[in-house]
């Protein structure tokens, strides 16, 4: 007879898997490759930084997502209903149409524009668009399918690009910067990655991966949340590891990559570890996947719209149809561009989402009811502290 011991740690280790399937994404990899292009010598201070914003807060996010079962409408209202119906809609908007989805679709189209410079922006972004509408308008397997066959294939591709680079790399150059700026510039690139907003609508998938282990866990929060801690152990694990193999192997090519734009940082370093065949493989599995991370964004934004914002008077496929409209209209930015307008906002809500998150934890963990003073105290420092520089420079100037 068989022991329940291997049985949970077989739900722990596959739900590790499917976290680090969550938060990583195609789009996601480029942030490191930033990071790496500007440390030089200096990577694993900004490795250190990245992996705190980019690792530890989205699962920390997570965690507390999963004290509150999953329901982020109960998360959120802990600020109050009103408050906590718009947080949940700006966040919405950042990871829909306004932000992540027209950044993956971006992203995409600037790895083709490598091989093909008369590629057509508008042209792409349409097609896309239609591809996402075919493949969401109603329920259908391709959408899984896609995603279980190009993430093992993305995941054992950039894993080879980093055991290559790592093994057969030039000499790093010399950072321009020190170890505090290159820390705070690995800190503030994984604000990014955006994962902490996708954590709290995502995380039902990875509840529900858990309560398979059946038993105690589904009345026993707490014990809930440990399995939850061990599978987030596996999960981080494998993110970190990716993502720092990423910020060395970009740090070893730094003088290579030096006037590199952002977008094309992959394809780049995947032609020079692999070679222009494996280059070109990398690149289409890029693109792909991306193309699949933004139709899950899609479909999830459209829910969304008609569930919410609508209740339900405006049909599922006229909210897809909206949503798909406003992301074409974002698409046609470049990838910077959509990246440079998303960095204020994500370097103010950041702090304020995580004042939140560990809040809402002590809250189920030790009925600490306190939570809207502390949101507001970290709203005001968190525009503060973006603007002082701002100021600074300002009354330099001035004087």
């Amino acid at each position: 007879m068989s022991s329940p011991i291997p049985t949970q740690l077989r739900h722990i280790f596959t739900t590790g898997l499917a976290m680090f399937s969550m938060f990583f994404g195609a789009g996601n990899v480029v942030f490191p490759l930033i990071v790496g292009q500007m440390a030089g010598d200096q990577a694993w201070v900004a490795i250190i930084g990245l992996l705190i914003t980019a690792v530890g807060v989205p699962f920390l996010g997570l965690l507390a997502m999963v004290l509150y079962e999953g329901d982020y409408h109960a998360f959120f209202a802990r600020i109050g209903r009103i408050p906590g119906f718009l947080v949940t809609l700006f966040i919405m908007i950042l990871i829909g149409p306004f932000g992540a989805t027209p950044r993956c679709i971006a992203f995409a189209y600037s790895t083709l524009k490598m091989y093909d410079a008369t590629l057509s922006t508008v042209l792409f972004s349409f097609i896309s668009c239609i591809v996402i509408y075919l493949a969401t308008y109603k329920k259908s397997r391709i959408t899984d399918l896609l995603g279980t066959v190009l993430s093992p294939l993305l995941v054992l591709s950039l894993v080879v690009i980093i055991i290559k680079g790592i093994l057969c790399h030039p000499t790093s150059p010399h950072s321009a910067f020190d170890a505090a700026e290159m820390f705070k510039f690995g800190l503030l690139e994984g604000y990014n990655t955006m994962d902490l907003l996708g954590t709290f609508f995502f995380s039902g998938v990875i509840i529900a991966g858990l309560r398979q282990i059946g038993g105690e866990i589904n009345s026993d929060k707490r014990l809930l949340a440990r399995y939850a801690l061990q599978a987030s152990i596996i999960g981080a694990t494998l993110l970190g590891l990716v993502y720092a193999g990423f910020v060395l192997v970009a740090s070893y090519y730094g003088s290579a990559l030096a006037t590199v734009p952002a977008e094309v940082l992959l394809g780049t370093i995947a032609h020079m570890v692999l070679g222009q065949i494996g280059g070109i493989f990398v690149s289409l599995a890029v693109v792909l996947a991306c193309l699949t991370t933004a139709l899950a964004l899609a479909a999830v934004f459209a829910e969304f719209l008609h569930n919410q914002l609508f209740f339900k008077v405006v049909c599922y496929r006229s909210s897809l149809v909206l949503t798909l409209l406003t992301t074409f209209i974002f698409a046609n930015l470049k990838f910077t561009e959509i990246v440079a307008m998303l960095i204020p906002i994500l370097i103010v809500i950041y702090p304020v989402l995580l004042v939140l998150t560990i809040m809402n934890i002590l809250h189920k963990l030790y009925g600490v009811s306190m939570v809207k003073t502390p949101v507001v105290l970290a709203t005001i420092a968190s525009i503060i502290w973006y603007h002082v520089p701002e100021v600074l420079a300002h009354i330099g100037v001035a004087i």
